[in-house]
């Protein structure tokens, strides 16, 4: 059976590790650099980098950063902001990102998604949708959350995997940072309309809503959070011991 994966997410902006709620209210953390060796040696399965102003400033992803950030870690690195081409595409590949998650620069331009898996695998393209509820439906949003697209997100998705994203990483706008557990009614509806890897995010406030998740959706393949990991409320470790007891298959 294969195991589920815990990936702690680094949301970097003008070079530091924040994190709010909501996608709003964001506080300073740490280092991107320290965080991602510290993730890398405690039991982390892989580790995603979002550099989460790049596409509402208008511009590229921070690469020095990303390169120092590469060096300390020794798990699969997802990188996203930013990514609007597939040169953007070579250039975080070639900073060690093992894996490029795109979001807005797909919402720009459908084909960028399909360009990409051509030329580096399924393996290597990741779908980052921000969704968030707007009258009863899920809409897709661009630009850190900040901009409504208009379009139902369980459609998007669909679209993206058929042109090529090997995971899809579902962020909930409406549970991130809240911390009373994940968007199971959000995330159901995405495992259902594709068979590539779903990736939970927002909404992990405690060890429980991790085992929830994986009990209630057994197509969910990992579980992705911030806070709860940034600042100590949950280590790595003790997940993963828990998960194991709950006979949720695990890398310990």
């Amino acid at each position: 059976m294969i195991t589920k994966r815990i990936i702690p997410c680094l949301d970097v902006k003008n070079g530091r590790v924040v994190k709010g709620m909501n996608f709003e209210g964001l506080q300073d953390v740490s280092s991107p650099v320290t965080l991602a060796k510290f993730y890398s040696e405690c039991g982390a399965d892989e580790l995603v980098f979002y550099d989460i102003t790049a596409s509402s400033d208008g511009r590229k992803l921070f690469t020095d950063i990303l390169v120092e950030t590469a060096k300390t870690v020794f798990i699969p690195l997802t990188v996203g902001g930013g990514i609007n081409t597939v040169a953007d595409f070579d250039r975080v590949l070639k900073c060690g990102a093992d894996k490029v998650s795109v979001n807005s620069g797909a919402i720009r331009n459908p084909d960028l998604i399909y360009e990409a898996a051509k030329l580096y695998g399924n393996q290597c393209v990741v779908l980052s949708a921000d969704i968030k509820r707007v009258d009863g439906v899920f809409r897709v949003f661009a630009k850190g959350g900040r901009e409504n697209t208009g379009m139902e997100a369980i459609e998007w998705i669909r679209r993206c995997v058929g042109n090529g994203a090997g995971e899809v990483v579902v962020n909930s706008i409406d549970t991130d940072g809240v911390k009373g557990g994940f968007d199971l009614e959000m995330l159901d509806a995405v495992c259902s309309a594709v068979s590539v890897p779903v990736i939970a995010s927002g909404g992990a406030g405690k060890i429980d809503d991790f085992i929830t998740l994986f009990h209630a959706l057994p197509k969910v393949d990992a579980g992705l959070a911030a806070s709860i990991f940034h600042f100590g409320e949950v280590a790595i470790k003790d997940l993963k011991a828990e998960m194991a007891k709950a006979n949720i298959p695990t890398r310990l």
